[in-house]
């Protein structure tokens, strides 16, 4: 046993080890596995020889106990040095052929923990045994392998992110992705801001152009809210035609959500503002939008079945954001009264436009935003639409739009005030607040006619002793629109 205890110190002090270091890092290396598992071998067989020599020692020569002792010391001491010698150039032989090339793939390994670039490579001898080689290549194999395919797996995740992020948030991909309970069906409830927006007479615009223009410039409108909205860290909902319902709130929600709704249908508007002097020098119409927006509690998450399902928002609160938008005209941000409490600090807002909706149970309050201060400092230009405008009287006939159908009873009316963007008029029956109207001029003027015009009632109230209609023009052809600016230009 001291024989023993002296070896395994003796292989400790060679690897700069301490008996301790050595029983808690080496305690079940190759080389110890080895050199003990040949160590104890050779002992026991040596062990046999020694007893069975001095036995046959005895037995043949009739040796005395003297004699016996001397012989046996001899042997021991030839032993010791037999197994000395042994253990010495077996442990050069095994470090050179097998422990150092395991200790070279074990050190690649760890490197490639380490995500070292240089993993692959494995310095082995000359003379290394072939299975050892074997294991290397099988090595490399393997890593060119779990490479390969964890880089197919990257480029599928990336290809997917990038895909599906053009059809939902890029925030929702994320959260469906990285969540193990992401792709189940199911909700959770919110209190969200929503925002709706929408394009005032674009579907009949959309009726008298080619629809591979129409298609151009809807993806021109839409690039540039949605640029706006991921600004303001908005979640499109999704795209209805030419409406965008923008989420704030989920999946991430941070505290200022109402007031970076409204800041961003703020820089909606203004952006749409740039956009029109580009679209209209490309030979289109310029564009009007109306944003309405809400908070309320809704619910968030996978809505559908097993075989079709989207990411979205349910709830009231999305119907309310709906019915304001629809109330609001072209340039204008609509916020309902629950955002209103909650940001009204920070807001310039004209006084508050009630209105009863079929299918509301009370009444629908709704704040024109002009603008919002710290830290978002954004601001509309209003101009007042009758200030500028012109008296002239022009007869023309008018039809109720409602759900985008066009009543088939016509109304007559007459002007009274215009201007490119408003018609003060008269019209019988009196029309209601909010109504939506398809409008044409009942005369034509150094042959040209003008085109149809769609408008939105905004307000009625008595002028000079008559009831009149404050008719704002949502759509117009550019043509129609120039003629009227030649007319005020004249005037003034």
């Amino acid at each position: 046993m001291k024989f023993f205890t002296w070896m395994r110190l003796l292989t400790e002090k060679r690897h700069g080890k301490t008996p301790s270091n050595s029983r808690r890092d080496d305690k079940r290396s190759v080389r110890r596995i080895l050199l003990m598992g040949v160590f104890w071998r050779i002992l026991v067989i040596e062990g046999i020889l020694l007893v069975w020599s001095l036995a046959f020692r005895a037995f043949t020569e009739n040796a005395g106990m003297g004699d016996l002792m001397w012989y046996a010391l001899r042997i021991i001491i030839l032993i010791a040095i037999i197994l000395f010698f042994i253990m010495v150039t077996l442990r050069s032989f095994l470090n050179r052929e097998i422990i150092f090339p395991l200790e070279a793939i074990a050190s690649a390994n760890r490197r490639l923990q380490q995500d070292d670039s240089h993993t692959e490579k494995v310095d082995l001898p000359n003379d290394a045994p072939k299975e050892i080689r074997e294991i290397v290549e099988t090595r490399s194999k393997m890593l060119n392998t779990i490479i390969r395919v964890s880089e197919e797996r990257l480029r599928l995740s990336d290809f997917i992110r990038e895909t599906f992020g053009r059809y939902l948030s890029k925030k929702v991909v994320e959260e469906i992705l990285d969540s193990p309970e992401g792709q189940k069906i199911g909700g959770r409830r919110e209190t969200v801001t929503i925002l709706m927006s929408d394009l005032r007479g674009f579907t009949s615009l959309s009726e008298t152009r080619d629809p591979e223009e129409m298609v151009q410039l809807l993806n021109r409108y839409l690039e540039r809210m949605s640029q706006v909205i991921v600004e303001y860290d908005g979640m499109i909902d999704e795209f209805i035609g030419d409406a965008i319902l923008t989420v704030f709130g989920v999946p991430t929600k941070h505290a200022d959500d109402p007031a970076r709704a409204v800041a961003c249908g703020l820089a909606m508007q203004k952006a749409l503002v740039d956009l029109n002097e580009e679209i209209v020098r490309d030979g289109y119409p310029a564009l009007e939008m109306g944003v309405g927006i809400n908070t309320g509690t809704v619910i968030v998450g996978n809505i559908g079945s097993e075989m079709r399902a989207k990411y979205g928002i349910v709830g009231a609160a999305v119907n309310t954001a709906s019915r304001i938008e629809a109330t609001s005209v072209g340039g204008q941000v609509l916020v309902g009264e629950s955002t209103h409490e909650l940001v009204k600090d920070l807001l310039t807002t004209a006084p508050p436009q009630t209105l009863l909706m079929k299918g509301l149970k009370k009444v629908l309050i709704s704040y024109p935003v002009s603008a919002i201060g710290q830290p978002y400092n954004l601001k509309l230009d209003f101009e007042a639409d009758h200030e500028n405008g012109i008296e002239l009287s022009l007869p023309f006939h008018c039809w109720k739009v409602e759900d985008k159908k066009i009543a088939s009873d016509s109304m007559v009316g007459e002007t009274i005030i215009l201007n490119e963007n408003m018609i003060v008029a008269t019209v019988k029956p009196i029309l209601e607040k909010l109504t939506n109207i398809k409008l044409i001029f009942d005369f034509c003027l150094d042959a040209h006619c003008f085109e149809e015009i769609y408008a939105k009632v905004v307000c009625v109230e008595e002028h000079k002793g008559q009831v009149v209609n404050h008719i704002r023009i949502t759509s117009i052809s550019q043509k129609d629109r120039d003629i009227l600016k030649k007319w005020m230009l004249e005037a003034s």
